[in-house]
Parts: structure tokens; C-alpha cells; sequence
């Protein structure tokens, strides 16, 4: 008898070891996480604006576009032409969607009608006279004459998202948390609701809000209205992730790629495109404006995305990480898909080859569908949602193998999987967290929820990476090509344009390599008159220096420059003086006339440029016999003057 009871201690010893304890509702219940906690880093990846259909509607076997003999058998009816139109393969790189707020999303679901789309991208906003425009309604590619929203992507345009589905999971039911934009769908990302508060530091005054949450400051840039209540920065009061990780000492960063971030509220498709950084909050980086994260000194967590890939590289990845692009990167139309296809490879590369790579599951994902066509009615579990399908893709070590989840899921369920990994359970819940607010759902707890662990193979041997290339392949057709009369030819005479602007990465007694906003770099020779010229008031004294912000301009022929405007503290100024006595703009374009090009400048101003049949041309130090198809978002310089009337008049313009 005594043995028999030694014997069953024993046993019951051993099931504790591998059994663990799980809050569920503020109640223990006994659950395995043998499993889940091989998991040491979760990585959320979040991507913009695509629904599943656009780049999986035709994966095998996922549930996408309905097909018949081939061929889509589901049409969306066009207002204008009279014409349903079917979903379309659409090769080119550059898209450009439909509004994506609260009321598109009613109107594109239409009651489970699905079929809102095309008319609510002809009736978004226009503010461009050119519909070639890419932030315009009108056709998203010359080579075809119906509304993008319904064109899809396949394998052969992003080889790189299909195979990280072909060899880990893909999950098809995947929605938005919330049926609107991209601010509350990051909101939801982090803590579970989207909400504005009458009483700063008062969770209890906060009030539900799916469209309109309280702005942060640059969102007048993107012509987002401030709700009424508003004034100054926003106070999100209510509980968010951060909270519970920093009470259980869990690390976590919030890692902010520096650029621009192209937003619109609303039904707008034409806005500017202000800066974010590390220090400087946006609709994409709502964190910094949680008191949690302030009141548990935690602000030095949102961090610039430099310090994400040293920390992949060095095996020292914190517990969770969120990752926030920018605009260029986002593939937010009218950004090419392919540079955020290299750009996420490039993230997903860095975490295969370092240290932790046994240890992470990666959560890749698209805020929300930006216009773009989806056949699946979202479910309905509160009054936020959920929103129209996006993307989702599970790659891990642990990760099933050419698995695809058909759960219903959305952005909580990322949450769930951090709660259940790190923090045993616990919820952000009213009831239970220890900081209530009135949220109309815990949202982690939903019956509809699905369970991100059944992506996984706890059993199975960590999986070996598979590195993929930043550059594969692909049919997509660029918006751009930059032709040039032959390859080096350069301006007669030697004349003076923009060689280079971005940040100085390498510098020697005779050369500086400036490296672009897209990652490519170029190496300028330095003359030996070059002057240099601070473009700030408040740069350091001592002189040009490596992590500088510079524009080198010299002599195309030889590439020498002559000139070097510089700032250590980076696009303060918009506009400086040549020898000639013309003034040299730098900027963003955000819109593109027949005969006009306008600009953001780098201080925020908007200046509007007409284009002479005499306006020189250049790309990258290459001169063009025509002018390129400029698109929305290309960093460019423009040399010219301001006439009596008021007019700006380009005299020449170089795209860098």
C-alpha cells in the first residue's frame, strides 16, 4: 500500500511538471503549455491595406475568390459603367485601393452582399486632375480599365509571401479587429479596443470609438479630423498590453521604421505624408500615448528598427515585438508591393539567421483591407467588428508545414497567444487585471476566437530557416521606369543636379556614400572646393559627420560634388540657395498634374510647380531625354524660382 502511494505522489508530480495553470475569466484551469512555451519571442509584423483576396484569393486550397471552370464566378457592379465587374489578375506593382473607413467597410460588406467595392472607390475623394495619379479613384493600370480593388496577386507577382505560405502556415480567416481604419486597428493590435477618454489618466472615461479615436498631433498633416473634445496630444487611458507585461516582467519593444506614414481617414485618398520616428508618434505608433506605458517609464521600449536587427543578430530579442513600417516600406498604396515584399524578407531573414531563431514564432499580418475586394462575410462579436479578411501568416521553428488554418481569428488572437505564453493566462479584462475600464468586450475571450497554438507542431525538431532572397522574381510590372538616353550618359557641359541625398553611412577624405530612403546606396566624390553648408540652426559645430542627413550636389559629369547641405538633425529646413540665385526644394510628391508636379517640403509646406517644356530631368545623377512617370511618394529636389504672380516654376527637377 505504501508503495502504491508513493508510486501515485510520483505521478502526480511529474503531470504538475507539465501541466500548467491558466487564468481564464479570473478562474485557474489546469492547461498544457508544455508547448507554447518552447516559444520564447513572439514578432508581430504588420503590413498595410490588402485583403486575403488580393494576395490569396487563388492559393490551393484556401478560401478564396469563388471560381468556376476557372474563372471567377463573383462580380462587383460598377455605378459608372453598368458593368459587374469580376476579380482580375493585376500585375502591376503599384495599386491604389478604395477608402477604407467605417462607413466603406459598411458599404463594401453590404450586408453580406460583399459587393460595395468598386463604388466606393469612385467615390472616394479626389484631389488630383491627373488620373493617372495613383492616389486616385480611377483605374489602377494603364494596361487595364477597370477599378484595382478588384485585382488580385498571385505566386508569380509575391513568390516570397507564397512560399512562407506554402511552407508554414497560412491562415484564411483572418479579419481586422475592427471594421474601419488603420489608428484603431493598431490600437486594437496593442490592447484589445479602440476608445477616446473625457478624463486624462481616467480609464473609466473612456467611451468606445471605432472611427474616431483621439488623433495624434501629426494627424492633422493627413487631414484626419480631431474629435471635438480633443485639444492637445491624446490620452489613451484604457489598458493595453504593455501593462500586463511590464507586471510580470516581460520585455517587449515597439520598433518604428523612420519615413513617411501615407494614412487617410475617412473616405480621403489624397493626403500628406508626414514623418515618423522612433520619437515621433503616429496613426502607426499609437503607444507612446497610453499612460501605461508613460507611467511605467516605458517609453524608451518604441525604439527605431535599427535596434531590432542587432538585437536578431545578437540573440537578444525581447519577449514580444511589434513592427510598425513606414510609408515607403508599408505597401499602403500607392506603395509598391514589391519593396514591402523585400522589406518584410529582409525582417524575416534577420530573425532565421540569428540566435533566437528556435525560440520565435513570427505573426505577419495587413492592418486592415484597404478597399481592396474580399468575398467573406466578416463575423459579427461586439459592436467593433470584426472587419473585412486580411492576410495572416504563422513562420516558426514549431510551425505546421504548408498548413492552412481556416480558425476564425483576427489581431486578438495575437494577444491571446502573448497572454497564454508569457503571462499564464491572464486577459486584459476589467474584472481581472487589476486596472478596469469599460471596454464592451474582453476581447482574447469570444467564443468565435479561434487558437493561434493549433498553427503549431510543439513535437516536431525546430525547423531550419529558409533565407529567402530580398529580391526574387516576380511579374510585377514597375509604375516607373526611369529610362535615361544610355546608360551613364550625362548632361552636356557638365551641369549641376542632385547626386545624392540620404543619410552619410560612409565617409573618407575624398568620397561620401550617402545611403537613399529605399536602402540603395551611392558613393560621391568629394571636390576638392566642395562647401558645406549646415541646413539646420541648431546642427552641431563640429562639422559632417557619419549618421548626418545630406544632399550632395555637383557635376554630373564625374560625379564630383561641389556642394554639401547637411544636418545632424535632419529635414528641418526645406529650401536652400544655389549660386544662381534659384532655390533648391526638397521633398515628397503628393500629386502629379499634366503639367504641374507638387511637393511636400521637408518642413511640412506644400508648394505646387509648373513644369516647363525646358524643365531638366534627372535620376540619380542621370539625365533623361522626358520626363519619368512620376508617382506619389518619391523623394525628389527641385531647382526653380517663384515668379511675381506667385507661381513656382521648375527648372529642373531630380528624383533621388
Amino acid at each position: 500500500m505504501k508503495l502504491r502511494v508513493t508510486v501515485l505522489i510520483a505521478l502526480a508530480a511529474l503531470i504538475a511538471m507539465t501541466v500548467g495553470v491558466v487564468r481564464v475569466n479570473g478562474t485557474q484551469a489546469a492547461q498544457d503549455n508544455s508547448g507554447i512555451q518552447k516559444i520564447k519571442h513572439v514578432v508581430v509584423i504588420m503590413q498595410e491595406n490588402r485583403s486575403f483576396d488580393s494576395y490569396f484569393g487563388t492559393y490551393p486550397g484556401a478560401d478564396g475568390i469563388p471560381m468556376q471552370n476557372g474563372a471567377p464566378s463573383v462580380c462587383v457592379p460598377d455605378p459608372q459603367t453598368q458593368v459587374c465587374v469580376k476579380p482580375f489578375h493585376d500585375t502591376q506593382d503599384l495599386n491604389h485601393g478604395g477608402p477604407h473607413g467605417q462607413s466603406n467597410a459598411v458599404a463594401d460588406i453590404n450586408g453580406g452582399a460583399m459587393n460595395g467595392f468598386v463604388s466606393q472607390q469612385l467615390g472616394g475623394k479626389k484631389a488630383c486632375a491627373n488620373a493617372l495619379n495613383p492616389q486616385c479613384t480611377a483605374t489602377a493600370s494603364p494596361n487595364n480599365t477597370q477599378p484595382d480593388v478588384m485585382g488580385y496577386h498571385n505566386g508569380s507577382d509575391i513568390p516570397n509571401y507564397w512560399s512562407y505560405a506554402q511552407n508554414f502556415v497560412l491562415q484564411d480567416h483572418m479579419f481586422e479587429p475592427n471594421a474601419s481604419w488603420s489608428l484603431p486597428a493598431h490600437l486594437f493590435m496593442v490592447s484589445g479596443w479602440s476608445a477616446t477618454c473625457s478624463q486624462p489618466g481616467v480609464p473609466m472615461s473612456c467611451t468606445n470609438a471605432l472611427q474616431s479615436p483621439q488623433l495624434p498631433p501629426d494627424a492633422k498633416n493627413i487631414q484626419l479630423k480631431q474629435p471635438a473634445a480633443q485639444s492637445g496630444p491624446p490620452d489613451y487611458a484604457w489598458t493595453d498590453l504593455t501593462y500586463l507585461l511590464h507586471k510580470n516582467n516581460v520585455s517587449w519593444n515597439y520598433y518604428v521604421e523612420g519615413g513617411t506614414q501615407p494614412d487617410c481617414a475617412d473616405n480621403a485618398m489624397l493626403c500628406t505624408q508626414p514623418l515618423q520616428s522612433a520619437k515621433t508618434p503616429g496613426i502607426w505608433n499609437p503607444l507612446p500615448y497610453f499612460d501605461t506605458v508613460k507611467q511605467d517609464n516605458q517609453l524608451s521600449n518604441i525604439t527605431d528598427l535599427s535596434n531590432f536587427y542587432s538585437a536578431a543578430k545578437n540573440g537578444t530579442l525581447p519577449a514580444v515585438s511589434w513592427i510598425d513600417p513606414n510609408g515607403k516600406d508599408s505597401e499602403h498604396p500607392p506603395a509598391l508591393v514589391s519593396t514591402g515584399q523585400s522589406y518584410v524578407t529582409n525582417l524575416i531573414n534577420s530573425v532565421m539567421q540569428g540566435p533566437d531563431w528556435n525560440s520565435t514564432a513570427i505573426f505577419l499580418s495587413w492592418d486592415d483591407w484597404g478597399g481592396f475586394y474580399d468575398h467573406v462575410t466578416p463575423p459579427s462579436v461586439d459592436q467593433n467588428g470584426y472587419g473585412l479578411r486580411v492576410p495572416g501568416i504563422v513562420i516558426s521553428p514549431y510551425a505546421k508545414h504548408g498548413y492552412i488554418d481556416h480558425q476564425t481569428l483576427s489581431f486578438d488572437a495575437y494577444l491571446k497567444f502573448i497572454e497564454d505564453d508569457f503571462l499564464g493566462g491572464q486577459r486584459i479584462d476589467p474584472a481581472t487585471d487589476g486596472r478596469p475600464d469599460p471596454r464592451p468586450t474582453v476581447r482574447e475571450n469570444v467564443p468565435q476566437l479561434g487558437d493561434l497554438r493549433n498553427d503549431f507542431d510543439f513535437s516536431q525538431q525546430p525547423r531550419q530557416p529558409m533565407v529567402l532572397s530580398t529580391t526574387p522574381q516576380s511579374d510585377l510590372v514597375a509604375p516607373t521606369p526611369a529610362q535615361t538616353t544610355g546608360a551613364g550618359k550625362t548632361a552636356a557641359g557638365g551641369a549641376q543636379t542632385v547626386l545624392g541625398m540620404g543619410t552619410l553611412t560612409g565617409l573618407t577624405a575624398t568620397t561620401a556614400t550617402l545611403t537613399h530612403a529605399d536602402g540603395t546606396s551611392v558613393t560621391v566624390t568629394l571636390g576638392p572646393a566642395a562647401q558645406y553648408t549646415a541646413r539646420s540652426l541648431s546642427a552641431a559645430s563640429d562639422g559632417f559627420k557619419l549618421g548626418d542627413f545630406a544632399i550632395a550636389v555637383g557635376r554630373l559629369r564625374g560625379g564630383r560634388a561641389t556642394q554639401v547641405f547637411y544636418d545632424t538633425k535632419s529635414f528641418t529646413l526645406a529650401a536652400a540657395k544655389t549660386s544662381s540665385g534659384l532655390t533648391r526644394y526638397t521633398g515628397t510628391i503628393v500629386s502629379v498634374g499634366p503639367s504641374s508636379l507638387g511637393i511636400t517640403l521637408q518642413s511640412g509646406v506644400s508648394r505646387t510647380f509648373r513644369l516647363l517644356p525646358t524643365t531638366r530631368y534627372t535620376y540619380r545623377g542621370r539625365l533623361l531625354s522626358s520626363p519619368p512617370a512620376f508617382s506619389i511618394g518619391l523623394p525628389v529636389t527641385i531647382t526653380g524660382l517663384q515668379r511675381p504672380n506667385g507661381q513656382f516654376v521648375a527648372r529642373a527637377v531630380a528624383v533621388v
